[in-house]
This record gives C-alpha cells, sequence and structure tokens, in this order.
C-alpha cells in the first residue's frame, strides 16, 4: 500500500462504496476518542492522503466524498483510522446508516 511519511492508506476489506479507503498512521494512536487539538494537522494530512488516493484512483468528485471516524465502542480496531468513501451518493442502505454523518458512531 502506499505510504506517505507516517501514514498509510489502504482498501477497506468490507467496502461500503465503490472506493473505500482507510488512512492509518504507522504510529499506533488510539481511537478518535483520544484525538487532542494537536493533533489537528494530523487528521488534516489524512483527509489531504485520502482525497490524493481518490485522484490516483481517478475519482476526482471531492464534493462527492465521506470521511470520518466510527466512534467508540463502534470501531472494531483500537487503531485510529480515517474511513475515505466516495461517491458518497453511492452508497447503499446499510452504508447510509453505517457511515451516516455525524451521528452517535460516525464523527465526520
Amino acid at each position: 500500500p502506499p505510504q506517505y511519511e507516517d501514514l498509510v492508506c489502504f482498501r477497506d476489506r468490507k467496502p461500503g462504496a465503490p472506493h473505500h479507503y482507510l488512512v492509518v498512521p504507522v504510529e499506533h494512536m488510539g481511537n478518535c476518542k483520544t484525538l487532542k487539538t494537536e493533533h489537528i494537522p494530523l487528521v488534516k494530512r489524512m483527509m489531504e492522503v485520502g482525497k490524493a488516493v481518490l485522484q490516483k484512483n481517478n475519482f476526482s468528485d471531492l464534493n462527492d466524498v465521506r470521511m470520518g471516524f466510527h466512534w467508540p465502542p463502534f470501531c472494531s480496531i483500537s487503531h485510529l483510522h480515517l474511513h475515505v468513501l466516495a461517491p458518497a451518493s453511492q452508497l447503499g442502505f446499510l452504508s447510509r446508516l453505517y457511515y451516516r454523518v455525524n451521528s452517535y458512531w460516525f464523527i465526520t
């Protein structure tokens, strides 16, 4: 998988959209609940990597993208990972539920 300095990006093994990637810090970090103000540049970089990977895979409508984190206890692994899904307009019923914007289990 492509690596961007301290971040790795790979396809989700159970994709919820035609494009579904995970952007993960190489260094272990807890889940999104442990994020603090000093992590803002990291999260912004994670989103930039997500956008870059979409563009590399010929997806260019960055207004039709959903990015976010599952909120504990709704995350299956306790290592920070950003979900990047596109096109958001093509999410199936369960994915629309599972990756619902600012629900109590998924935060953008």
